[in-house]
């Protein structure tokens, strides 16, 4: 690593660091020439994940519309935050290891379904009504019942 002062080609680790899951990785370097101290980042460069939306439109996967969609669904819920982070990432994690380049978007849904259905069950069924657009009382019926037979 070139030092960031003088330019010399030859620097010497001091501290290293993860930070961001792992992802970013901190490194506190001195130069061996001029002596001073500064700091680089590494961060692994991932290739941008599509979502196919039901129109056929593309878009770029942002991890923060799943986690809105999870604070809305579990408003005034006894789930914690770090809970729903939680699962947003291994939603963010599972959807980068089955799909390459592009995702459909209806798969998002299913799998945020999926992991809140273990999580809390009204927050479930607030995020499937709105997902699967329930037009009546029957459908939220329904999915209760479902909710029911699985749980027994």
């Amino acid at each position: 690593m070139q030092c960031f002062f003088c330019g010399h080609g030859e620097t010497r680790v001091l501290e290293t660091r993860a930070q961001d899951e792992g992802k970013v990785i901190r490194r506190r370097r001195e130069c061996l020439v001029c002596n001073r101290r500064f700091t680089t980042q590494e961060r692994v460069e991932e290739t941008p994940l599509l979502v196919r939306k039901k129109d056929g439109s593309w878009e770029a996967f942002d991890c923060n519309k799943v986690m809105n969609g999870l604070v809305k669904a579990c408003e005034k819920r006894p789930v914690p935050l770090e809970r729903l982070e939680a699962l947003a990432a291994a939603v963010e994690r599972d959807l980068r290891s089955q799909y390459e380049r592009e995702v459909p978007s209806r798969q998002i849904g299913e799998l945020v379904m999926d992991r809140l259905r273990t999580v809390d069950a009204v927050a479930y069924v607030r995020f499937a009504s709105v997902y699967r657009q329930f037009q009546d009382v029957t459908c939220f019926m329904e999915e209760v019942a479902g909710l029911i037979r699985r749980k027994e």
